[in-house]
């Protein structure tokens, strides 16, 4: 009977890595709107981007895919909804990658005071910024710099409201925080944005951008008592993930 403690081992083996497999969606399985940003791998810069619905069955798409930039170097795992991974390259400040993972769709913002979305809207102005300064103790998080004093702000390379301080920029005109690294883990990347693009060519410093249609489709459809959430995984990492993930079919 020697085998019993074997047969023993493997079943305890099966249910762990069962448990683990479907460990992974708890975090999000009461969503009910996901955005989805597939790319060709992790050094792809280009992507598209796909709506998705459900209630209580399974995903559906809704509207039509798009194109979207991502970071000027890539995709790396980030920290979010989903368990850590250790297939590729991991985010961390300064490195032009986007944040691959699952994460929830954070508050929408804008230039203008008003935005008729149905998320949380903040209205930006001149004092607006979000830290990216890992050593600061409000390490991704935007303030106002009126509010915290300009020490807090000094070094901060994201001035929220870049038409006023970058020439016109509309890149903020119009988007909505991921939430990345939401407890401010210092060096894991910082001020993940969905936002507006220069160009359909033109990689980001780590924020997923789109046409201005785009942006505006997604403001009318986000509904916050849905729990939508922001998906970006390279092709390859997807397939890997679907199943475990509940993601929508590929």
């Amino acid at each position: 009977m020697a085998f019993l403690p074997r047969l023993a081992g493997l079943l305890a083996l099966s249910l762990t890595v069962s448990a683990s497999a479907f460990q992974a969606p708890v975090a999000w399985s009461v969503s009910r709107q996901m955005i989805v940003v597939v790319t060709d791998g992790w050094d792809a810069k280009q992507g598209t981007l796909r709506t998705y619905a459900r209630d209580g069955g399974a995903w559906k798409p809704v509207g039509a895919a798009a194109p979207v930039v991502i970071g000027k170097d890539g995709s790396a795992w980030g920290v979010g909804l989903s368990p850590p991974q250790t297939s590729g390259p991991q985010k961390h400040e300064g490195d032009g990658r986007s944040p691959a993972g699952v994460f929830r769709v954070g508050t929408a913002f804008g230039y203008a005071e008003t935005n008729s979305t149905a998320l949380p809207y903040k209205g930006l102005t001149a004092s607006d910024y979000c830290v990216d300064v890992d050593g600061s103790p409000y390490y991704n998080q935007l303030v106002d710099e009126q509010k915290v004093g300009e020490k807090a702000v000094a070094g901060a390379t994201e001035p929220m409201r870049r038409d006023l301080h970058f020439q016109g920029d509309h890149a903020y005109r119009i988007g909505f925080v991921i939430e990345h690294n939401p407890d401010g883990r210092k060096g894991a990347g910082s001020c993940i944005f969905a936002h507006l693009w220069k160009t359909p060519t033109s990689g980001t410093a780590g924020c997923t951008a789109m046409a201005d249609d785009v942006m505006e489709r997604l403001l009318a459809w986000l509904d916050p008592s849905k729990k939508p959430v922001f998906v970006l995984l390279p092709k390859a990492e997807y397939a890997r993930l679907h199943d475990a993930w509940n993601l929508p079919a590929p």
